[in-house]
């Protein structure tokens, strides 16, 4: 059975930082990645890493403060990911969601994780 299940979410102050993780299991992964999903708002691509640790931005779709203050990483020959956020904003408070896809390119999803950015 295949599972994404991220963690790490939770309450900060305006300026604080956080780590997303998020991991998968049950099958062979490729690509991983984050999106993040705002009241009201569509969901907003944010990054993806390879299984070779390549990173892709998703710029120019992607705002630059996203693609600035938000890093991912992932453990070699694992399927676990991170999110390093930094420096975040009321307007970075959201949903966060983790995928995985597979070698048949069917894309799995993570519950979320929520993030709330307030003094």
């Amino acid at each position: 059975q295949v599972q994404v299940v991220e963690s790490g979410g939770g309450l900060v102050r305006p300026g604080g930082s956080l780590r997303l993780s998020c991991t998968a299991s049950g099958t062979t992964f490729a690509d991983m990645g984050w999106y993040r999903q705002a009241p009201g708002k569509v969901r907003e691509f944010i990054k993806l890493i390879t299984p070779t640790g390549a990173e892709y931005t998703g710029a120019p779709f992607t705002t630059e403060p996203v693609r600035s203050r938000f890093a991912i990483s992932r453990d070699k020959g694992l399927n676990r990911v991170y999110l390093f956020m930094n420096n975040l904003q009321p307007e970075d408070t959201a949903v966060y969601y983790c995928y995985a896809d597979d070698n048949l390119k069917s894309r799995h999803w993570g519950q979320g994780t929520q993030v709330t950015v307030s003094s």
